[in-house]
């Protein structure tokens, strides 16, 4: 969220590998979890070459007006850069090799202790020339800056991209016509006088305002840039005056009232990216019209100033605390509003030396540059879109294409293993209980050129939406893979953002999932009390949830129930106490971490800490998980401890009634999948229900959890979940270093 609550800096060490980095004791890296860490990570190989560099500001009074960076290789310095600011992105790729890199600030002679980084054959080369060279580019592009140079009209295109596209530009000529003025569903004008200004605080009535005014902003800009592609399309004349119409619409709000950066930055964002492209893609016509244009690059001016002053203070505060969800999205739009306007707007320059290459080096920062995103596939989803409004015509216009960046495609592959298709659900984070945005991944996907994201597109239901498709290449990325379709691997971790994906099988729709999650971003921002809570689907279903829902961010139901432990599959102790959610900024610390992860064709495990997650009330939370593949049954081993006597709980959740089989064991189905949840430790744990608040409409939600007899110090939970309640012989047997388990024909070592 835009504000300091929502900031979240440091990439804590994101790059969570099974073996940890050294920790330097130097002025480049602090205590501070909101500041960056330095990057690249000691010891680590760059998915990304030339690698971003980060590291903390120099801590003097007087403030550094230039770091100097050195990258050396076997003790020779084979580079040296100057940076104003506290990152630098080189524009040439390394030859592969071991290097080491310091920096230093100009007002002292003090160099960070040297970190060292590999490049080698996986390291993808990813070149962003320098900002000069790029601008220039910018401005050489002949107008429409992001269509592309063979850009062809209807009347020119060919049988094959008529057979692609054609019925796009059927469905969306049908639906701008449909809602032009006179027509029975005519789009009404938004004016100032229907949204008075409100209060800015969070309540459930000024939620449904927002919402309201979101969605008739959406409805005008998309009938704008749906106008203005029709008619670069078309050429009819009746599309030009619609564009032109709508803009003069949106030119006309006041950008201090209620759709202000101030007060609602989402809307202030769509309004004036709607503007700056429609003037792009109309920019003959709109030159013609002296006033209009005028009003319009004036309204453009009017939005981005307060928005490039807020991300330009503090020094440029992103670069320093990077992790503010709303901030990192609205440099992209800073950037992509400069692409569009240099030469028409003075400080088109100034807004795109800041905000450009700051945002190609960025992107995401969610997570780390294996691809992931910590705050839920609920907003990795919405990312999506925000790459197809953003990054394709950045891609035209300077040619520096994000989707080739190692870390999108590193995205892709954590959308398929945790968006999967035929997947009942997102998981993790806010939102979670939203409805799929197929047509978005689908675009997404099909702008990423590989053999798995080729998969991905042909087995995703639905089409991607037509204002999007008829922006892109032709033919898409995704439809030159040359190789064979392939999903990714059955199982694999996240390191950076803690998370795991073990699936029986990703090429079959009805194959069984387990999420788990040990995340180093804690509850914070989009995040959840949930480190060390796993979910279960099978067949399409499923079977083990997250419950509740967010009627607004950070709502009373948020607070207590939706974000809590004890709405997840995890652990809470004395009738549903959990995880800390509740320190506003200090949620981050709040975390948990994955410290194992392993994967064979039979047999998935990966285990978790989450003891920082329970504050002090924990000394001990570690959560380990096997899918036993040729089972498909699912073992979770807890051991906890606290410095004073606790009474343990291990909750679960589902969409259907839960039915107790015996004290100790209980079935769900979720109408033809079932799952079997047995405790198989010796003491007296036994289920007992649990309740929630009601579910959202239309929503059914089951809660229960296994409870240990009696307060102590420490707790053991071994629990099956045998999906399909195929009821397998289960031996468990002490050794002499923990226990044996054998699960029908598969056994796992759980050790003491």
């Amino acid at each position: 969220m835009n504000m300091k609550t929502s900031l979240f800096a440091g990439s804590l060490a994101l790059a969570m590998s099974l073996t940890t980095g050294s920790c330097w004791a130097d002025w480049a890296e602090v205590a501070d979890l909101y500041v960056v860490r330095p990057a690249p990570l000691d010891r680590q190989i760059q998915p990304q070459n030339p690698p971003a560099f980060a590291w903390a500001r120099y801590p003097s009074a007087t403030k550094p007006t230039s770091y100097t960076l050195e990258v050396s290789k076997d003790g020779l310095v084979v580079a040296r850069y100057t940076s104003t600011r506290n990152f630098y992105l080189p524009s040439k790729a390394f030859e592969s090799g071991q290097y080491t890199w310091r920096v230093r600030p100009n007002v002292k002679e003090d160099w960070s202790t040297p970190r060292s980084f590999t490049i080698n054959a996986t390291s993808k080369v990813f070149e962003v020339p320098e900002t000069t060279a790029v601008r220039s580019a910018i401005l050489a592009h002949p107008r429409p800056r992001q269509q592309r140079r063979d850009f062809l009209p209807l009347s020119a295109w060919t049988p094959a991209m008529r057979t692609a596209r054609g019925a796009a530009v059927t469905r969306m000529a049908t639906l701008v016509s449909s809602q032009m003025a006179g027509q029975p569903a005519a789009l009404a004008a938004p004016t100032n006088d229907q949204w008075p200004l409100t209060s800015t605080l969070s309540t459930a009535a000024r939620a449904l305002y927002i919402t309201q005014i979101t969605r008739s902003i959406g409805n005008v800009t998309n009938q704008l840039l749906g106008a203005a592609l029709l008619y670069r399309l078309t050429g009819e004349a009746k599309y030009l005056q619609e564009a032109f119409a709508r803009g003069d619409q949106l030119a006309a709000l006041d950008p201090n009232g209620m759709t202000s950066y101030v007060n609602h930055d989402v809307a202030t964002r769509s309004i004036m990216l709607a503007l700056a492209k429609a003037a792009d893609f109309l920019y003959p016509e709109l030159a013609s019209n002296v006033t209009r244009k005028a009003a319009w690059m004036g309204a453009i001016r009017a939005r981005v100033a307060p928005m490039y002053v807020d991300l330009a203070g503090a020094n440029s505060r992103l670069d320093e605390q990077p992790y503010d969800s709303h901030g990192t999205v609205a440099l992209g739009y800073l950037a992509v509003i400069a692409t569009l306007t240099l030469g028409d707007l003075p400080e088109a320059t100034e807004w795109f030396d800041f905000s450009f290459r700051a945002y190609v080096n960025a992107v995401y920062v969610w997570s780390g540059p294996e691809g992931g995103y910590g705050n839920g596939t609920g907003y990795a989803m919405f990312s999506t879109e925000y790459a197809m409004q953003l990054w394709q015509p950045l891609i035209e216009a300077t040619g520096v294409n994000i989707f080739t960046k190692p870390w999108a495609e590193g995205f892709s592959r954590f959308l398929m293993h945790f968006i999967p298709p035929g997947a009942p659900g997102l998981v993790f984070g806010d939102q979670h209980e939203l409805y799929i945005y197929n047509f978005a991944l689908k675009g997404f996907a099909s702008r990423i050129k590989s053999a798995n994201a080729a998969w991905y597109v042909k087995n995703i239901v639905g089409e991607e939406a037509d204002l999007t498709l008829l922006q892109a290449p032709y033919p898409l990325p995704v439809d030159t893979v040359t190789e064979t379709p392939v999903p990714p691997p059955n199982a694999a971790l996240y390191p950076s953002i803690g998370w795991v994906a073990m699936h029986s099988s990703m090429a079959d729709r009805a194959r069984t999932s387990v999420y788990f999650k040990s995340s180093p971003y804690g509850s914070y921002n989009h995040s959840h009390g949930d480190q060390n809570s796993i979910v279960i689907d099978s067949g399409g279903r499923r079977l083990l949830i997250e419950s509740g829902y967010e009627d607004y961010y950070y709502s009373p139901l948020v607070l207590s129930w939706y974000r809590q432990t004890k709405a997840h599959n995890a652990i809470t102790y004395n009738s549903g106490v959990g995880q800390v959610i509740d320190e506003n900024v200090n949620n981050i610390a709040r975390n948990g971490k994955i410290t194992a992860f392993s994967t064979t064709p039979t047999l998935d495990y990966a285990a978790g800490d989450a003891t920082p997650a329970y504050g002090a009330a924990l000394t001990s939370a570690v959560r380990k998980v096997w899918y036993l593949r040729g089972q498909d049954a699912v073992v979770v081993v807890d051991k906890l401890a606290a410095p004073t006597g606790l009474t343990f709980e291990w909750n679960l959740h589902t969409v259907a009634p839960i039915v107790v089989e015996a004290s100790d064991s209980v079935k769900t189905t979720n109408v033809d999948r079932t799952l079997c949840v047995r405790y198989l430790g010796a003491d007296k744990t036994a289920y007992q229900p649990r309740s929630g608040p009601p579910p959202a409409p239309g929503k059914t939600e089951s809660h229960g959890a296994f409870v240990k007899p009696a307060a102590a110090n420490s707790a053991e939970f071994i629990v099956l979940l045998d999906v399909g309640c195929k009821r397998p012989n289960v031996t468990l047997t002490p050794t002499a270093v923990g226990k044996t388990l054998v699960v029908g024909t598969q056994s796992i070592v759980i050790p003491n």
